[in-house]
C-alpha cells in the first residue's frame, strides 16, 4: 500500500515563503515521477512542478523562477519550496507518484497512481 502525506500548507503574506514537504510509505520516490499539483477555489487541478526519476524538473510558466521541487531519497521526502507567494498560488497542494509514463507536463493527472490529500496554502495580499 502506497501512502503519501502532505504538509507544510499554511497562511502567508504576498511575498512569504513555505516548504511543502510529502513523505511516502509503501514506494520509494526516487523509482517515480513525482509531482506536485495545485487545485484553486473554483478552479480545476493543475500540474505545478515535477521531478523524475532522473532529477529532471519542471515547471508551470506561473511558478518558474519562485517553486523549486526537489526529493531526498534516503528520506523517502518530496519537496516544494515557494518563494515570492501570491495571492494566486492559494489552493490545495498535493503530491502525487506515477510510474510507466513520460514524466512531463504533456501527460495528463490520470496517469499518476497514487495521491496525497493535500495541504492548503493560503496566500493573502
Amino acid at each position: 500500500h502506497v501512502d503519501l502525506v502532505e504538509s507544510g500548507g499554511d497562511s502567508v503574506q504576498t511575498g512569504g515563503s513555505l516548504t511543502l514537504s510529502c513523505s511516502a510509505t509503501g514506494a520509494t520516490i526516487t523509482d517515480y515521477c513525482m509531482g506536485w499539483f495545485r487545485q484553486a477555489p473554483g478552479k480545476e487541478r493543475e500540474l505545478v512542478a515535477l521531478i523524475s526519476t532522473d532529477i529532471r524538473t519542471d515547471y508551470t510558466d506561473s511558478v518558474g523562477g519562485r517553486f523549486i521541487i526537489s526529493k531526498d531519497g534516503a528520506k523517502n521526502i518530496l519537496f516544494l519550496e515557494m518563494h515570492n507567494l501570491k495571492p494566486e498560488d492559494t489552493g490545495i497542494y498535493s503530491c502525487a507518484a506515477g510510474v510507466g509514463f513520460q514524466c512531463a507536463f504533456k501527460s495528463g493527472e490520470e496517469k499518476y497512481n497514487y495521491w496525497g490529500r493535500g495541504t492548503q496554502v493560503t496566500v493573502s495580499a
